[in-house]
């Protein structure tokens, strides 16, 4: 298997601007939070696209299947972690819906990718 590129992977795309939402939206928490939900929202959304990324680099289906499984496990963090942020009284559901549907889709995609490469 020869590596993908990474600006081909509609997948890829859409998680790096779903990071980039991630960090407007998250600008807005307290500062107190700079170091506690802010870091670890913002981390975890990076990981989505980097880890997309890393597999798309690997030279065979098996290693591109394990990184898009870590990135997968990522927006289930994430979307955790969004939700948090609705419950914790920090940011409206409101601000958050778009980011969630967008996470949904990502979702749907790194799912649907890595079917088409099992074995």
């Amino acid at each position: 298997m020869k590596s993908h590129r990474i600006e081909d992977l509609k997948v890829w795309k859409k998680s790096m601007i779903l990071v980039k939402e991630v960090y407007l939206v998250s600008a807005e928490l307290p500062g107190e939070e700079k170091f506690g939900l802010l870091s670890q929202i913002r981390r975890c959304a990076v990981s989505i696209p980097s880890n997309i990324a890393e597999g798309a680099g690997r030279n065979n289906k098996n290693e591109f299947y394990q990184f898009l499984g870590i990135a997968f496990g990522s927006t289930y963090e994430l979307q955790t972690q969004l939700q948090l942020l609705v419950d914790l009284d920090f940011i409206s559901e409101v601000k958050i819906a778009p980011l969630k549907e967008l996470l949904t889709e990502i979702q749907k995609m790194i799912y649907s990718l890595k079917g088409s490469l099992k074995l």
